[in-house]
Formats: structure tokens, C-alpha cells, sequence
């Protein structure tokens, strides 16, 4: 039960949108995106931004992959410490799961299926607009997902590493 229906909502898409669309457009298991440092900061760079838009819709968010909101927000947004305790929770909790569990979206572009990119970092995208913050992550990674999941492109993490927006 909660009362902050709106906060854990949007909570829960962070969390998503940290993590679906990488796997989909580079192939990758949630295991070795972690390891990849530039891969690991463009995920949080996507939930730092998806954070800001969340706040300032006025959601108060919940804890997000057992991290404050702003921890991951900071981080995203270049704070040397908050990345560290970013990566120190996420290495901790990365040995609970399987290095083969992929992120659904993950799953859905190894099986050609249709990806749900547009309602999740896409939504942040068109959120983010209505609201004059730029989400210049999440739409190089929304586009890179659309782009993959027409066949013209192949899955490779050098869809992310070569943005340089790490």
C-alpha cells in the first residue's frame, strides 16, 4: 500500500529507463552493461534526467534501484561522489541477479518484437519537452532503439560508447 501512487510510479520508470533500452539497442545482459563504465554512466545519466523531469512534475519519488533519487540524479549530472556510491550500490546489488538476466526490452528486440522504447524513455523525451528540460540522453537512446528495432542497425554497445555523452 502506499499514498504516493504518482512517486512510485515514476520511480519504477527510472529504474525502466535506466536499463531497457540499453540492453535492447546494444545487446548486452544488465551484468556486462555494468561493467562498462561508459555504458554504466550513460544508464545513470538516462535515470538522472528521467528524475528531474519526475520532480518537477512534482513526484515525489521513492528510492530507485536502492538509491535516493537524488543520489542518482547528482550522479548523472556529473558529481564525482554520488557516482561513486552509484556504482558501489548497483555492484552490490548485480551479484543477487544473474549475469544473463536481460533488462524485457532486452528480451523483446532478441525475439524481433515490437519494443516499448516510446513509453518509456521516449515518454521522459515528450514529458521533459512539455516542461522545457532537455533529455538529450534518452532521445540518442530512443532513436538508437527505434533504429535497431527496424533492422537498420545491429545491437552493438558502440551505439552508446561512440555518443560521447558519458
Amino acid at each position: 500500500m502506499t499514498e504516493n501512487l504518482w512517486g512510485e510510479r515514476w520511480s519504477k520508470l527510472v529504474a525502466n529507463v535506466m536499463g531497457n533500452g540499453l540492453s535492447a539497442c546494444t545487446g548486452l545482459p544488465g551484468a556486462e552493461i555494468l561493467q562498462s563504465e561508459p555504458l554504466r554512466r550513460f544508464s545513470t545519466r538516462l535515470g538522472s534526467e528521467a528524475i528531474r523531469v519526475g520532480q518537477a512534475h512534482g513526484c515525489q519519488l521513492e528510492e530507485i534501484l536502492h538509491l535516493t533519487p537524488e543520489m542518482i540524479a547528482r550522479a548523472g549530472e556529473g558529481d564525482e561522489e554520488a557516482m561513486r556510491a552509484c556504482d558501489e550500490q548497483r555492484f552490490k546489488d548485480s551479484k543477487r541477479t544473474s549475469s544473463q538476466q536481460r533488462p524485457s526490452m532486452g528480451q523483446d528486440m532478441q525475439k524481433g518484437r515490437r519494443t516499448e522504447i516510446e513509453f518509456l524513455n521516449g515518454f521522459v523525451v515528450r514529458e521533459g519537452e512539455k516542461l522545457g528540460i532537455a533529455c538529450t540522453a534518452n532521445a540518442a537512446l530512443t532513436d538508437i532503439v527505434k533504429r535497431v528495432e527496424r533492422g537498420e542497425l545491429s545491437p552493438d554497445p558502440r551505439h552508446i560508447t561512440e555518443l560521447r555523452m558519458n
